[in-house]
């Protein structure tokens, strides 16, 4: 990329600058962010490995959508530091997880660009349904995002979430943050469901064809294309290798490659306009940009500098 100024995080006005950067830009941001993460978190503590997994995705989540107008709800909410930096609490995190400062999880007293207080896992997508449903009675117009790891998934309450969301048809984006581990590696019917999931472009496009063909014919393209709704989705099941999502009602897109900023943005921006629930699979590296936490990230999950002392120097 050349030789390129250094981009202030302390200084920048974020997230509104992210809009007019270029993509260069915001590679360099990358590095610049997982840079501070580092410094700061070694003095304080804190979650490092699990942020450092999600600097690409906030950087394009904070491009795609208008925040605080549109609701980020992150779960787990240990996940939210880069997500911090990027709306002005940069200068604070000297004051992380201390006394009287900035609090390592979401909380909507300390900024309106956290719009629920997020403590543990699960929780997310049922807070993303509640804030959709009263946007849909109140006839409000904005987006509703939830961020939630592929182990934070596995739990109950998750599930029941999504059956509700499915059923509901209301417009939100469920952002699967799959990295194959919660603190260690993931187990689990679920986990290896995620793992086989790839996207299928043949059966979308021949989905898309039987629909516009069947339609097309006089009188009766209509019943005919009702009429064949248990041979479609014999095909979907024979295509495509997952199909857990469709099934509770949501849109399913993915996986994408969670450390691509264009093409993050370009599917957020995709499913941004979809009528209906949306699950958005990204796959992402806990621990990315530092070989210790790519190398443990169970060790680097959640750090103290008193422990990390200790272990590796």
């Amino acid at each position: 990329m050349g030789e390129r100024n250094k981009i202030n995080l302390l200084t920048g006005n974020f997230p509104e600058d992210l809009k007019r950067m270029s993509n260069d830009e915001l590679e360099l941001l990358t590095y610049e962010i997982r840079d501070f993460l580092i410094e700061n978190v070694s003095k304080t503590g804190g979650h490092l490995a699990s942020n450092l997994g999600v600097v690409e995705l906030t950087i394009a989540l904070h491009t795609v959508f208008e925040s605080p107008r549109d609701k980020i709800i992150w779960d787990v909410g240990h996940q939210s530091y880069v997500h911090k930096i990027l709306t002005g609490r940069a200068d604070k995190f000297s004051s992380l997880r201390q006394y009287g400062g900035m609090s390592g999880f979401p909380k909507r007293e300390e900024s309106p660009h956290d719009c629920f207080d997020t403590g543990h896992s699960s929780n997310s997508i049922s807070a993303a349904a509640g804030i959709a449903a009263a946007r849909d009675l109140t006839g409000d117009d904005f987006a509703v995002v939830a961020v939630i790891g592929d182990g934070a998934l596995t739990g109950g309450l998750a599930f029941e979430a999504m059956n509700n969301a499915g059923a509901s048809k209301s417009k939100m984006i469920i952002i699967i943050n799959d990295n194959g581990m919660s603190i260690s590696k993931n187990i689990g019917g679920l986990s290896q469901h995620l793992s086989n999931l790839r996207m299928s472009s043949t059966y979308l496009d021949f989905k898309k064809q039987v629909k516009k063909t069947l339609k097309g014919i006089p009188r009766v393209g209509e019943s005919l294309y009702a009429g064949i709704e248990h041979l479609r989705d014999s095909i979907k099941y024979a295509v495509v290798e997952g199909a857990l999502f469709e099934e509770l009602g949501f849109k399913y897109m993915g996986p994408f490659d969670g450390h691509n900023i264009e093409d993050l943005t370009t599917a957020l921006m995709l499913a941004r306009n979809v009528e209906g629930p949306v699950v958005l699979h990204v796959l992402t590296k806990k621990g990315k940009g530092y070989r210790n936490s790519e190398n443990s990230p169970d060790k680097f999950h959640g750090w103290h500098p008193l422990i990390q002392l200790r272990d590796y120097l």
